[in-house]
């Protein structure tokens, strides 16, 4: 079986993998499309530590082949689209409907896999740069056929991660005003949230002027290259101020941008010691900072939500794969993703 190996130092394709069977309460998926996302970039540059060997990818979609004891919602042949959020459903925080805050699904990675009789791990409970992945039934979530998987594949976290942003932990509202601060695939998609909430305006900025016609086509009403003109557009600030680069100026710039009541979220990964810094002064008119782990998500919910919303044509999904690439050029698929030369680029297995 092939799949991306991360070793610690680098990643490349490989051949000769292997996935055990599934067990109970889990589910055996052939993926067909996986999205590349700049979280597996961050693995293999150390922004985000992992253990390794590991197998990559987070963002995929494909066909149930087989499920374990106890799994009922899923069957051999239906259509999954699948989401990182390995969470046991029983605990306090599944209970009150957070399964993102599931203690459970963070930070203990398995190891289903092998190669050369050697254990290998899971990057996020997921690892869809694989030709098959076993996952908890929970992460497995039967979508449309007519969704196509390439799409489909992108559910799992950009727009998970991005619309759920908006919908669920900012809550925007009709009227509201929102400024984006970077347009790649989480942008676009808390762009396209902002829209479907009803914002009346949606300020996008991003430094590269050639990301204009994709985030007006996702919903923006404005675009800029730096976050120096906002003002000129909201002279009040914004209602709501997402950065989605992960970076700690811009971290500043957003919260900066508030208006009175208004809501800084943070979607972009720094690195794990980074500090921001603000005054303290400027968040008394009731301004908040507020932190989002995958977009406040409930993925048997609301990747059923996003597929209807696909459907009926309010949800862009196709527009998000800028390029497809076969598995054996993931090294050029990477390459363009961190030249920012694709909005998303989608491995096909």
């Amino acid at each position: 079986m092939r799949g991306v190996l991360f070793d610690g130092e680098r990643a490349e394709v490989v051949d000769g993998l292997e996935v055990r069977a599934p067990g109970p309460g889990e589910v055996l998926v052939a993926i067909a499309a996986a999205g590349l996302c700049h979280s597996d970039l961050s693995v293999v540059d150390g922004t985000i530590p992992f253990p390794a060997p590991a197998v990559l990818g987070h963002e995929g979609a494909g066909v149930v082949e087989a499920v374990g004891a106890g799994v009922t919602h899923v069957a051999p042949g239906d259509h999954v689209a699948l989401s990182t959020l390995a969470n046991c459903g029983a605990c306090p925080d599944c209970d009150r409907g957070r399964p993102t805050m599931c203690r459970q699904a963070i930070g203990r990675p398995e190891r289903p896999f092998t190669r050369d009789g050697r254990p290998v791990f899971q990057f996020a409970a997921n690892s869809a740069f694989a030709e098959r992945t076993v996952v908890k039934a929970v992460q497995a979530v039967r979508i449309p056929r007519e969704l196509p998987l390439t799409s489909a594949a992108l559910i799992g976290c950009g727009v998970l991660t991005g619309v759920g942003a908006v919908l669920n932990r900012a809550r925007v509202d009709r009227g509201d005003t929102v400024v984006v601060i970077g347009t790649g695939g989480i942008g676009l998609n808390v762009i396209q949230g902002a829209r479907i909430a009803g914002a009346l305006r949606i300020v996008a900025v991003d430094a590269n002027p050639a990301k204009e016609e994709a985030a007006r086509l996702f919903g923006a009403t404005d675009f800029l290259t730096s976050t120096e003109k906002v003002r000129e557009l909201l002279p009040h600030g914004a209602d709501h101020a997402f950065e989605c680069v992960g970076r700690v100026e811009l971290i500043r710039q957003a919260i900066d941008l508030l208006d009175r009541h208004g809501q800084a979220i943070l979607l972009g990964v720094p690195p794990a010691t980074a500090e921001a810094s603000f005054r303290v002064s400027t968040l008394y008119l009731d301004k908040s900072v507020l932190g989002c782990r995958y977009g406040s998500s409930r993925p048997q919910r609301d990747i059923a939500l996003y597929a209807d919303l696909y459907r009926e044509k309010r949800l862009l999904l196709d527009e998000l794969v800028t390029r497809t690439y076969p598995v054996e050029d993931f090294e050029k698929a990477a390459e363009d993703a961190a030249a920012g030369r694709v909005a998303r680029a989608v491995l096909t297995f």
